[in-house]
């Protein structure tokens, strides 16, 4: 499976479309720390076409807002609201695992989402609806189709299908919902792959998600980060959710290593989420608390700086036990397009991306000492480090920016409604 060629004209316009994209994973209000793939897609998209997100309420968020040209509807599942514990910092599948809250309000959020998908449709005279993840928004726009035949598509992105591989229930939803859309987009050739393992005649086509490349470019690096953070040397960056299949524990238990070689570099571990007392303890097991820094989350403008002033960045994703990994894996695309050195699990949909000794380098899961060979390989020869970051950022530029991508699932939607 290939990345599409550049997007022909089929027979349907989009003049009269108006598009319901719904998502669980969305900012809550501008320049928030959650991941806002699915914000800079409709961004894009909505200079073409008439667009609403419809996203879960979170304490702190407006019903109804409009950010960059958004439309944004967010749909409250608990009461009172600033006790909503379901979604957001850090996923619903690792609060349900660590939360007893959230694992009470699941029943009150599908009942809502289901709710508010059917009161937006009538509202706003919805007439095409664009699912991200199959499960649970998936199955539901599924049982609505059966009721008003509005169109659908989905977009599995990983989660929703790797983290439910042993769940029949869940993956005879999922094949529903699957049979139902006219197009399944997948992010990468190993989503695509656990999509046609629920239904192996899912209409698929691969769109891997986009970046921002003028606000995730090399230019942003700030030497004064540097001092900022006191790292005299190595700068060792990692990011993402404080969730098991970040792998996060491995990279931790690789720094000894390194530091026995680099006893001066540091690695900053950007991020939240339901692990982070468990990483904290190890790092203090592992008397790595002068090395390692974990400064929270970061907005969009800020990781840019540091993943452009970083020397190195590190992705130690993993399988979880679950089943659930990397989809795709945009935070490795970020890097690359802030012209950083790329250091990955082989993994998902990583291996799609970071190609090993051409645009970053890969490492056997789960595996740390790997991680320090590679990383003290890289540290040790800055011109591979800088081929490599150069490689990186010309094929974010050429198949990864988000222009090339909205122009793609605009593309679709037209393929879509043209077919029967």
């Amino acid at each position: 499976m290939k990345p599409p060629s550049p997007p022909t004209e089929p027979r349907s316009t989009l003049k009269d479309l108006r598009v319901l994209v719904l998502a669980t994973t969305f900012p809550r209000w501008a320049n928030d720390t959650e991941p806002r793939f699915v914000f800079d897609l409709a961004k894009h998209s909505a200079k073409k076409i008439s667009l609403w997100v419809l996203a879960p309420h979170a304490p702190g968020a407006k019903m109804e807002e409009e950010i960059e040209g958004v439309r944004i509807l967010r749909f409250p599942y608990f009461f009172p609201k600033r006790l909503q514990r379901l979604c957001y910092q850090g996923g619903i599948l690792p609060k349900l695992k660590t939360s007893g809250l959230a694992r009470l309000q699941l029943p009150f959020f599908l009942a809502a989402q289901f709710l508010q998908i059917w009161r937006t449709v009538r509202r706003h005279k919805i007439n095409f609806i664009h699912c991200h993840w199959i499960i649970p928004q998936g199955f539901f726009v599924a049982l609505i189709q059966t009721l008003n035949l509005i169109p659908f598509i989905l977009t599995a992105h990983g989660g929703d299908v790797y983290a439910f591989k042993n769940n029949s229930l869940i993956r005879r939803f999922s094949k529903f919902a699957l049979k139902r859309s006219r197009l399944c987009t997948v992010n990468s050739e190993a989503t695509g792959k656990a999509v046609k393992e629920i239904d192996a005649r899912a209409r698929i086509r691969l769109i891997p998600m986009g970046v921002d490349t003028e606000q995730f470019h090399p230019g942003k690096h700030n030497a004064s980060l540097k001092e900022k953070l006191n790292i005299p040397d190595l700068f060792l960056l990692a990011v993402g959710r404080f969730a098991e299949k970040k792998g996060f524990k491995y990279l931790l238990e690789a720094m000894p290593e390194i530091l026995s070689q680099k006893p001066q570099a540091k690695l900053v571990l950007v991020g939240f989420g339901p692990e982070e007392g468990e990483l904290k303890q190890l790092i203090r097991q592992l008397n790595l608390a002068d090395s390692v820094l974990l400064p929270g989350s970061k907005s969009g403008d800020e990781l840019a700086e540091y993943f452009a002033t970083a020397d190195i960045f590190i992705g130690p994703s993993v399988v979880a036990d679950s089943g659930d990994t990397e989809g795709q894996g945009v935070v490795f695309l970020e890097a690359m397009a802030c012209e950083t050195a790329v250091i990955a699990s082989d993994v998902g949909g990583i291996k799609g991306i970071v190609r090993d000794r051409i645009t970053g380098l890969l490492v056997p899961e789960k595996n740390s000492t790997a991680i320090a060979e590679k990383t003290l390989l890289l540290a040790n020869d800055p011109a591979l480090r800088k081929e490599l970051a150069q490689n990186g950022r010309t094929l974010v530029e050429t198949q990864y920016s988000w222009e090339t991508t909205a122009e793609r699932f605009l593309d679709t939607y037209r393929q879509a409604l043209d077919r029967a």
